[in-house]
């Protein structure tokens, strides 16, 4: 829901959000947008010198439309090269007086198709994309026929030799919950120097593996945040069991490990789509 909120409010520091103060000056907004996006052609979420991301292409269209303003955008996190989104939310600061409407239209006027703003509003001063969060929803999805449809190569990963899917049933079981996914965590996630905050736990609230359509399958995660590269390691390793070369047991052991090197491969990022992201 868009709040609308009066400029005279927006006067002074606000919100105690985690690790981070916000002030807003006098006559700034807070202005969220909802993305969706085809990430294949972009180097991921954050913006880069030398590469296209999806944080820089929306960046300069911004600066456009506010007159050369800059702009520095907070996404809820950030996606790896290829992967794609339906639901990521950002947010930024401006004294612009331009209508959410409009910036709407203009956005998507100038923005890539590969590239879209599904909504913009006006939020509170002290809503912030990343810090506000309570959970994430990504899904993967798998082509588990014996060929795959040219259509689909850039949105689903080929596994043709997936035989044991009930192993996968009984895997997801094992990391519903509350759990440290040190096994699942790329290098460079976070500071293993600064034990602060909760390190590596994690509170898996949906971890499901479903049949989509004829020789597809989808893998559905929703938790209160995600580690650098957990969906895909975790995928990775759950497709060692649905080949038969993992039992849930093993996977069990895997997660209790606390080591990156105890899991299996990391599955390729085309797969992964971010969902959804909740307040």
């Amino acid at each position: 829901m868009c709040i609308f909120s009066d400029r005279s409010t927006q006067l002074v520091a606000i919100a105690a959000i985690p690790l981070l103060q916000v002030h807003l000056s006098p006559g700034m907004r807070n202005i969220k947008l909802t993305i969706a996006f085809d990430g294949t052609a972009y180097s991921g979420w954050q913006r880069q010198t030398n590469c296209p991301t999806i944080q820089g292409e929306i960046e300069k269209r911004l600066q456009l439309i506010t007159t050369n303003r800059s702009i520095s955008l907070c996404g809820a996190g950030r996606t790896d090269a290829g992967v794609h989104a339906r639901g990521m939310i950002a947010n930024f600061h401006t004294d612009n007086t331009i209508s959410c409407p409009i910036l709407l239209r203009g956005l998507n006027g100038l923005l890539p198709a590969a590239i879209r703003i599904l909504e913009v509003c006006e939020v509170t001063p002290d809503f912030h994309a990343r810090f506000s969060a309570k959970s994430k929803t990504y899904t993967y999805s798998l082509c588990t026929g014996a060929i795959q449809l040219p259509l689909h190569r850039l949105y689903a990963v080929h596994v043709p030799h997936l035989t044991h899917p009930k192993t996968i049933q009984a895997c997801l079981e094992t990391i519903k919950g509350t759990h440290d996914f040190s096994s699942f965590e790329a290098t460079g996630s976070r500071d293993l120097l600064k034990p602060i905050g909760r390190g590596a736990i994690r509170t898996m609230h949906e971890a499901t593996f479903t049949q989509s359509g004829p020789e597809a399958y989808q893998f559905k995660f929703s938790a209160d945040g995600f580690l650098r590269h957990m969906v895909r390691n975790l995928v990775g390793t759950l497709l060692e069991a649905g080949k038969g070369r993992l039992t849930s047991l093993e996977f069990a052991q895997i997660l209790k490990a606390g080591k990156r090197s105890a899991a299996g491969p990391t599955a390729p990022a085309h797969g992964l789509l971010l969902e959804q992201i909740f307040y």
